[in-house]
């Protein structure tokens, strides 16, 4: 098994630009609305998940995974603990290349799930913190 650190640096350098940010909303006060700025400064397609489907940081929304008309690399996962597995299966169905569970967001059978069916995934990290460290 390669380390966490080895996965971080390629979900965030190799595994693709589109990221859908499940749980993201035009709420500024909520983690994911800051997380989702950093991204875009580095480089990356953020596309706003959330049941309002609100355009975010001037890109539009989408109720669900399912919605999105197009493919996403990696599915970044703002929800908590107990809804995060049935987002990562989601993920899984909709041909993600990698899954990024937030600070606090943790469910080790939902990692194992998604480690088995081949995508890359990281657990309670934070990309926003994580990125600025690769340069």
């Amino acid at each position: 098994m390669h380390s966490e650190t080895a996965t971080i640096r390629k979900i965030l350098n190799e595994l693709g630009d589109t990221w859908a940010i499940v749980g993201l909303s035009a709420n500024e006060r909520r983690a994911a609305y800051g997380v989702a700025r950093v991204l875009q400064r580095y480089g990356k397609r953020i596309i706003p998940v959330h049941p309002k489907a609100e355009t975010v940081h001037g890109e539009p929304g989408y109720p669900s995974l399912e919605a999105i008309p197009f493919d996403v690399d990696v599915v970044d996962v703002f929800v908590n603990s107990e809804l995060a597995g049935t987002v990562a299966d989601e993920a899984v169905a909709k041909g993600a290349k990698a899954v990024w569970f937030q600070l606090g967001v943790i469910d080790k059978a939902a990692y194992e799930r998604t480690r088995a069916a081949g995508l890359e995934m990281v657990m309670d990290r934070c990309p926003a913190i994580e990125i600025p460290l690769l340069d």
